[in-house]
């Protein structure tokens, strides 16, 4: 049985981090969504994790950004990663929809993301113009995807960093 519940981060961030070792190796450090974490406190409990006979197996960590002038309180989802083991079961959709609706009930504005449109475009997620944001390092805009969580996300553009 997996059970998705809010990330604890005594119990749960050295499992996280191993999850993310094997999902994406340590290239991962070096893309510019990394930038948008390094000096910031993810939100445990809007984050969810998926765990199977208590391992980690699945996590959709969240981290609050500012985006412009900051008027619409934004997220920024990832990495959403599954174990190699479980991948295949729409189990990355899972958790991260969860972590949405809790950000959506917790009042958070919207939510960006940095991924494959085709996937995550099932939890609402729409591309933005290319020149829409502005991230502190290199990235493929066609990738970058915004969704309304509590208010509409029109307005939301300009430089995207740290909270």
């Amino acid at each position: 049985m997996i059970e998705i519940i809010p990330e604890s981060p005594p119990l749960h961030a050295d499992a996280i981090e191993a999850l993310y070792d094997r999902t994406f190796g340590p290239g991962h450090f070096a893309k510019t969504a990394e930038r948008l974490r390094e000096g910031n406190a993810s939100v445990p409990e809007v984050s969810r994790v998926a765990v199977s006979d208590g391992q980690v197996i699945g996590v959709c960590r969240v981290w609050p950004i500012r985006v412009g002038d900051g008027a619409i309180s934004a997220l920024f989802i990832g990495p959403v990663a599954v174990d190699p083991g479980f991948q295949g079961q729409r189990l990355g959709l899972t958790v991260t929809g969860e972590a949405l609706e809790a950000a959506t009930k917790a009042g958070w504005g919207a939510a960006v993301i940095i991924g494959a449109p085709s996937y995550f475009g099932e939890l609402g997620f729409e591309q933005v113009a290319a020149d829409r944001f502005t991230f502190p390092g290199p990235q493929d805009m066609s990738r970058v995807m915004v969704r309304a969580l509590a208010q509409s996300p029109v307005g939301l553009n300009g430089d995207i960093r740290v909270a």
